[in-house]
C-alpha cells in the first residue's frame, strides 16, 4: 500500500482528507512542518500532501526543504489550500509543487486522480 504523508496543521481538514483516503493509501498524518521533515527523513513517504498555511512552517518552506534534500528532492508534492485566487495554481507550480488543489476538498475522486497521477 503506498504511502501519503499528509501535513495539515487543522485536525478537522486531517480527518476529513484520512476518511476519503484509508482504503487506498496508509497515511502518516503531522500537524506541522517540522514534524512532517522530521519524519520524512526516517521514513520517505510515496507522496505528500502539502497544507500551504500553517502557523509554524508554510508549505512552500517545507517544499523548499524537501527540494534542498537530496533524498527527498524527487518526492511528489501537492500543495493543499484555501488560496484560490486568479494566479495562485501558477505561482504555486512554479514553487515547485508537482499539484495544486484547493480546500475544500468536496470531491474525492478529484484527489485520488491527482495523487494517481503522480504515483505512476
Amino acid at each position: 500500500m503506498k504511502q501519503i504523508g499528509l501535513v495539515e496543521d487543522n485536525p478537522d481538514n486531517r480527518l476529513l482528507i484520512q476518511a476519503m483516503l484509508e482504503d487506498i493509501y496508509q497515511i502518516k498524518e503531522f500537524g506541522s512542518g517540522a514534524a512532517a521533515l522530521a519524519a520524512f527523513t526516517r521514513s520517505k513517504p510515496d507522496l505528500v500532501l502539502l497544507d500551504i498555511s500553517m502557523p509554524d512552517m508554510d508549505g512552500p518552506e517545507v517544499l523548499r526543504r524537501i527540494r534542498a534534500d537530496d533524498d527527498l528532492k524527487d518526492l511528489p508534492v501537492i500543495a493543499l489550500t484555501a488560496h484560490a485566487m486568479a494566479g495562485d495554481r501558477e505561482k504555486y507550480l512554479q514553487m515547485g509543487f508537482d499539484h495544486y488543489l484547493t480546500k475544500p476538498i468536496l470531491d474525492e475522486d478529484i484527489l485520488i486522480e491527482a495523487i494517481e497521477s503522480l504515483l505512476k
